[in-house]
């Protein structure tokens, strides 16, 4: 099941996160680390009803922030669509654990029919350049790869983003 999350849960996303950003270090992929994603960052997700968990009875598999707002390091991209009713994918993960199961997917299909159900016009995001399985994973849904931005604090090499238009 798929629902918002609550602020008393930010502990146990965060160590999904904390788990997901071990396991890409571990596998030689930097795109996430301590200080990302932040407690501060979950929480203002939550506040604003944008975080969302993906549930097994009542333990919490993974995460996915859906949002409205556009992060400044988006706005030198040449973006497909004008910069009116899209929205922001952030902060997807599944813990290590359960990965390889689709629940990715299931997270992504929910955020796609809840953005087409609100006719939103796109959906945007990024994705870390060297994180190949990512790119693969957005690719084969039909998002399409655009410029690159940086984000200094989490690495030196550059993110890629994309944009689905709905």
């Amino acid at each position: 099941m798929i629902r918002q999350a609550k602020i008393l849960e930010i502990p146990e996303i965060l160590n999904v996160c904390r788990a997901c950003a071990r396991h890409m270090i571990q596998n030689g992929i930097y795109q996430w680390n301590d200080s990302y994603p932040s407690k501060e960052a979950l929480e203002k997700d939550v506040t604003r009803k944008e975080l969302y968990v993906l549930v097994d009875y009542t333990k919490i598999l993974g995460c996915i922030s859906i949002s409205t707002l556009m992060d400044y390091e988006y706005e030198s991209v040449k973006w497909l669509t004008p910069n009116v009713n899209n929205v922001y994918i952030h902060r997807l993960a599944v813990h290590p654990d359960f990965q390889g199961k689709g629940y990715a997917r299931q997270l992504m299909d929910f955020a796609e029919a809840r953005a087409r159900r609100h006719h939103f016009v796109s959906i945007r995001l990024d994705t870390f350049s060297k994180n190949e399985g990512n790119q693969r994973f957005y690719a084969n849904r039909g998002y399409h790869k655009l410029g690159s931005i940086f984000f200094p604090n989490q690495s030196e090499y550059p993110f890629y983003c994309y944009e689905l238009i709905l």
